[in-house]
């Protein structure tokens, strides 16, 4: 896959009420003390098995994450993902066993930024409306290890549940984010509700490893993208 266009906004909250929506099998993993919740959009383009060498269709995306660790390893917990492509959809459902919903999805450069937009439109489920523009500011940097940045970024592995409630992960591989701090406007966000936690409070801004503005207001960061190649999902034993 190809990774492109991507936010990274992340609001802390109190690490019990996180873990209160976490399977068993995973704890809260923290930075100063805190929580993350992170609303990522981006563009995932060429997503195709490994063994195709090219020919692959493109995916907007929208997702809803936290920060977990399974037996001190470290990962991600999905708690949704809108997607525009049916199929691709549809396969992230059956073989890996992610939270997908089929969403008219669309992320498009305009005036130098990048606007995203997102309604849910899979059935039975709880809707879902997203709307922002956001672009980078400021110079490019890679997170340093221990960092705010590098905590809610370089994460290399994504743990899930089966059908059945047992767990499985997926390793990911790729070159470290080059980053910029960013610009963002949020005009519409039911992520939060949908997913069952209250709506944060606190300004949008132009997040780095500087303390907010509130305990509240979320840390934002842009990168370009880079290339991704991720293993077959496994149940953890």
């Amino acid at each position: 896959m190809g990774w492109r266009h991507l936010l990274f906004a992340s609001w802390p909250f109190e690490p019990a009420v996180v873990a209160a929506h976490l399977p068993p099998s995973l704890e809260v993993d923290t930075y100063d003390g805190r929580a993350w919740l992170s609303v990522v959009p981006y563009l995932n383009v060429d997503v195709r098995p490994r063994s195709i060498p090219a020919g692959g269709f493109a995916l907007p995306e929208l997702n809803l994450r936290t920060y977990v660790t399974c037996d001190g390893e470290p990962g991600v917990y999905f708690f949704s993902l809108d997607a525009q492509g049916i199929l691709g959809v549809l396969g992230a459902r059956l073989f890996h066993h992610l939270p997908y919903y089929y969403a008219r999805t669309e992320l498009r450069a305009v005036d130098g930024e990048i606007a995203v937009t997102s309604e849910r439109r899979h059935p039975g489920e709880r809707p879902v409306q997203f709307a922002a523009t956001y672009g980078p500011t400021g110079e490019s940097f890679t997170a340093a290890p221990d960092s705010r940045a590098a905590f809610l970024t370089e994460r290399y592995r994504y743990y899930t549940e089966d059908l059945d409630g047992r767990l499985r992960y997926a390793d990911i591989s790729h070159d470290r984010w080059t980053l910029s701090e960013a610009d963002v406007s949020i005009a519409k966000n039911t992520l939060f509700r949908a997913n069952g936690f209250a709506e944060p409070d606190g300004d949008l801004y132009a997040g780095s490893d500087s303390a907010p503005k509130s305990n509240s207001a979320p840390v934002c960061y842009y990168s370009p993208g880079t290339d991704v190649t991720t293993t077959r999902c496994q149940y953890w034993e």
